[in-house]
């Protein structure tokens, strides 16, 4: 039991090392979107891809581990062995952790989309100037052109 839970734990402390690293790359990245630097756009989100697919894998081998500790085993099939209290406010501890991190990485996210969101509007808005300008461009152009083509009648 002892190592199947220092095994679970190693792994959740893998886990909230790449979670830090994730808040960490979105904090950066709310920076530049906040000064309306969205060059790095596709780069962050291959990063956050990057760290999306390592977490799925640790999840993977969370469940392995778990499945092959005692915990996950039927009560039959336990032996007398009882996880040690420090190991246990250690797993309590990496999980405090990990939900501090997923609540802090969720309103980060809001704040990237209601950033990206903006922006997207701004453009459309500058879209929809730019037509508008055209338009009244063209007409003028047509109107002057129109004048002339009589004069030279």
């Amino acid at each position: 039991m002892k190592k199947d839970l220092t095994r679970i734990i190693s792994l959740l402390n893998e886990k909230n090392h790449y979670l830090d690293k994730f808040n960490s790359i979105n904090l950066a990245e709310i920076k530049n979107f906040n000064q309306g630097q969205f060059d790095n756009l596709e780069e962050f989100y291959h990063s956050r891809e990057s760290i999306l697919d390592i977490l799925k894998y640790i999840d993977s081998e969370l469940e392995k581990a778990y499945l092959e500790s005692d915990s996950g085993r039927a009560p039959d099939e336990v032996g007398n062995s009882v996880p040690d209290s420090l190991e246990l406010m250690k797993v309590q501890k990496a999980f405090a952790i990990k939900d501090s991190f997923v609540d802090r990485i969720i309103g980060q996210d809001i704040q990237i989309l209601a950033s990206i969101e903006s922006a997207k509007n701004s453009i459309l808005k500058e879209m929809q100037e730019t037509k508008k300008n055209r338009k009244g461009l063209g007409g003028y152009k047509v109107n002057t052109f129109t004048k002339r083509l009589d004069e030279e009648v």
